[in-house]
């Protein structure tokens, strides 16, 4: 029998080196997301957080989550460095709508062939997503599955835990009909609907008639996911009775997010001549033939984030969130009583 040449973990398309340098590579970024609660360090079989003794009623709130396809599109242009924040954005805001405080966050990175540089330049946006969030990254996993993912693809979830008070969770069971609905400014398509921009991209490609799409375009198409946790949190603390639900407009757009939090039989009215469609997904209509209906399904059309307030508190949540914050408010309309009739409807002037 011929003799055989030994194998290696590397040979098999595994690099466990490039591993221990990536962990090495990240330790600073990791370490500025560090919060008093954390016990132990980067590296270990399992992340530790001691639950501050503040809480008397604590409520874990745990939410995860993906960036869907917009991966695809980073991936194509070679921008990593903001899509981590996308996926830490995309997890404390679902956990947010409970009233929750983020506390900690982990990551799983899944890749063929581990680039150091690549999941590097992705687990420091992570980083910077934990910070904006005022949650620590306690741990994570970079799984190598040769075989498994082609040459340059990996993909990324995410996993978010946050506590909040049992009295002062936020469930949308004390929203009446008559309450305003507040909208908060989006930073674009977030991270949904990107399989439908990614199509639309490609009709541009291929119009003769069209200049290639810009560079400007692709940079705002990558504009990393609004993380409304600092703005929310500051609400809360000066004006936390006036919150009586929150919704995160992610996927199934305006249409489907907001009437999650209404409980029935209530449905919601939306003024659709009260803020303006943002210049992005006027652009994304035109050159895609969208209908309407298809967009507001889909995307959240310049509204990431909703509460719904009183309606006599409604310029005191305005006023508060554009006094704290960069973002635009305004009141995009109102619960109704939907009785047996569809739970949402536009009114657009």
């Amino acid at each position: 029998m011929a003799s055989k040449s030994p194998l290696t973990y590397k040979d098999a398309g595994v690099d466990i080196q490039a591993g221990n340098a990536l962990v090495e590579r990240i330790k600073p970024a990791v370490a500025r997301t560090m919060r008093p609660e954390v016990l132990g360090g980067l590296g270990g079989f399992g992340g530790l957080f001691q639950l501050s003794e503040r809480y008397k009623h604590p409520v874990l709130v745990s939410g995860t989550d993906g960036v869907g396809t917009k991966l695809l599109l980073a991936q194509s242009t070679g921008c990593f460095d903001t899509i981590g924040i996308d996926l830490v954005a995309m997890c404390v805001n679902d956990i947010l709508v409970c009233g929750a405080e983020p506390l900690f966050f982990l990551d799983y990175f899944a890749c063929g062939h581990l680039d150091v540089d690549q999941a590097s330049a992705v687990v420091n946006g992570i980083a910077r997503g934990c910070e904006q969030a005022g949650c620590a990254l306690i741990g994570g996993e970079t799984a190598e599955m040769p075989g498994m993912y082609q040459p340059g693809d990996f993909d990324l979830a995410g996993f978010a835990v946050g506590v909040v008070e049992r009295d002062q969770l936020i469930t949308g069971e004390a929203i009446e009909a008559g309450d305003i609905l507040v909208g908060l400014s989006s930073s674009g398509p977030h991270s949904n609907g990107y399989s439908l921009i990614r199509r639309v991209l490609d009709v541009v490609e291929n119009d003769s008639t069209n200049d290639t799409t810009s560079t400007a375009r692709i940079a705002e198409l990558l504009k990393p996911t609004e993380i409304y946790v600092p703005v929310i949190q500051s609400l809360q603390k000066k004006h936390a009775t006036f919150i009586r639900g929150m919704a995160h407009i992610t996927g199934g757009g305006l249409t489907e997010n907001i009437v999650r939090v209404i409980p029935k039989p209530l449905g919601i009215e939306v003024d659709g001549t009260s803020w303006s469609l943002p210049e992005v997904f006027q652009w994304l209509m035109a050159n895609g033939n969208i209908p309407l209906d298809e967009m507001r399904s889909t995307f959240n059309m310049g509204v990431g984030f909703v509460v719904i307030c009183p309606e006599n508190s409604a310029q005191a949540v305005i006023d508060h969130i554009t006094e704290v914050s960069h973002l635009q408010a305004f009141a995009m309309g109102r619960v109704v009583d939907a009785g047996d009739g569809p739970r949402i409807r536009y009114r657009d002037g």
